[in-house]
């Protein structure tokens, strides 16, 4: 074969990919989803946040009432409530009213905007400190500061991640925060690893004369994993294409997808694997 013959890396995975189909869709629950490839496109079922709620500890106010409040002239508001996170409050914030609220707590009816408590008198450090009966601001806000709105992060019905990613730590965080219980996901490759050669042995051996140990065996194996894949270790097969033939074909009975082999595909006269292989398919 001539060098101009010789297929090129680019070719040769253009070749692979091409001869490849698609596997079935299963699902898995989200905790077991880690590096697996969806299926279908995410989406989302409900809104993120799914209402809105305080970005800051401080107090929940109407932006109309601090119009002009800063520390040379604070705003002075009745504190009628304490919202914490969990807890939907019951309160309506009125004019001349203030609410003290905790970061993620819904924001009361009324109120339109919060203003971080290093902005106010109360300074609290702890969620213990009593409920002051009026507060001092120092500071305008608009409406909508310090708010996260429903929605603002992800819509319901939109489509968040789609079919083909696969699953990081970020999106597997994401499908939780919209209730994603369970993921369609693509099953995972089984790929079958094979290593040949009468002058491989297994790491666990002591060196022999004219032996080497079987690192590609276990650099593949790492790789399949690595890449989301179940490794399917076939053993090492002398330079027989009995060997060789028996360990494909145990591969072909555990149900592998794909085989990997490190060796035997080139001219030497102990190369096999190609010979095995060209009497059941083509070569290229």
């Amino acid at each position: 074969m001539s060098q101009q013959e010789y297929l090129t890396v680019a070719d040769a995975l253009a070749m692979v990919l091409g001869a490849v189909s698609q596997l079935p869709a299963e699902m898995v629950p989200l905790g077991q989803a880690l590096g697996r490839v969806l299926a279908a496109p995410a989406v989302a079922r409900d809104n993120l946040p799914p209402f809105a709620n305080s970005a800051m500890d401080g107090f929940a106010v109407r932006a109309a009432d601090v119009s002009d409040a800063s520390r040379g002239n604070p705003a002075r508001l009745r504190v009628v409530a304490d919202v914490a996170a969990g807890h939907v409050p019951d309160v309506v914030v009125g004019e001349g009213c203030a609410a003290r609220i905790m970061t993620g707590a819904p924001l009361p009816a009324g109120a339109d905007a919060v203003i971080p408590v290093e902005d106010t008198d109360e300074a609290w450090r702890d969620e213990a400190r009593p409920l002051p009966e009026q507060v001092q601001l120092f500071r305008s806000v608009g409406v909508g500061d310090y708010v996260r709105q429903a929605g603002e992060d992800i819509r319901v019905g939109a489509e968040i991640i789609p079919a083909g990613k696969q699953l990081r730590p970020q999106e597997i965080g994401v499908l939780a925060s919209i209730g994603q219980a369970e993921v369609q996901v693509v099953r995972q490759p089984r790929v079958g690893i094979l290593a040949t050669g009468d002058e491989l042995i297994d790491v666990d051996q002591p060196l022999q004369p004219g032996k080497i140990r079987n690192s590609n065996g276990y650099a593949q194996e790492a790789q399949v994993r690595a890449a989301g894949a179940i490794p399917v270790p076939l053993g090492i097969a002398r330079d027989t294409l009995v060997d060789v033939r028996d360990r494909l074909q145990a591969g072909l009975d555990a149900g592998v997808d794909l085989f990997v082999s490190s060796a035997g595909v080139s001219v030497g006269a102990y190369d096999v694997v190609k010979a095995v292989l060209d009497a059941s398919g083509d070569v290229r």
